[in-house]
């Protein structure tokens, strides 16, 4: 498989954890996202349904690149971002469009990621984009 795949992405958190998150976490996180360092929104389209869906992350963007550590390994936000080549991201109270999106497969060992990526890259993956 390819290394774009989000299916072949390591996780590091069992599916009990992501169905918590989803279902108790990220709605209390979401409206305070703008707010919390680190702690972004990230809104993309469905790949099947051409709904809006908005996720929280945590993001670290240096210069014109933002990255995002995919330590949920396959998730359905990543291949709705790989599918549609772009996405939009409120970063504290900035909106950002990201285009050119590109997993960077864990172990990759990239020194252009800001440190704590690249500490946590050594186990998963990493989800890059351009901000245009």
């Amino acid at each position: 498989m390819a290394a774009d795949d989000p299916s072949t992405l390591p996780a590091i958190f069992p599916a009990w954890v992501d169905r918590l998150q989803i279902k108790y976490f990220n709605p209390v996180v979401k409206p305070l996202s703008k707010f919390l360092p680190g702690t972004s929104l990230i809104t993309h389209r469905g790949r099947k349904s051409g709904k809006t869906f908005q996720t929280v992350v945590t993001s670290y963007r240096k210069d014109n690149t933002l990255a995002i550590a995919l330590g949920h390994g396959k998730t359905d936000w990543v291949k709705n971002v790989m599918a549609a080549g772009e996405a939009d991201i409120r970063l504290f109270r900035t909106e950002l469009h990201l285009v050119n999106p590109r997993i960077l497969p864990a172990g990759s060992g990239d020194t252009s990621l800001p440190f704590l990526l690249r500490v946590q890259n050594r186990k998963v993956a990493v989800l890059v984009t351009d901000i245009a």
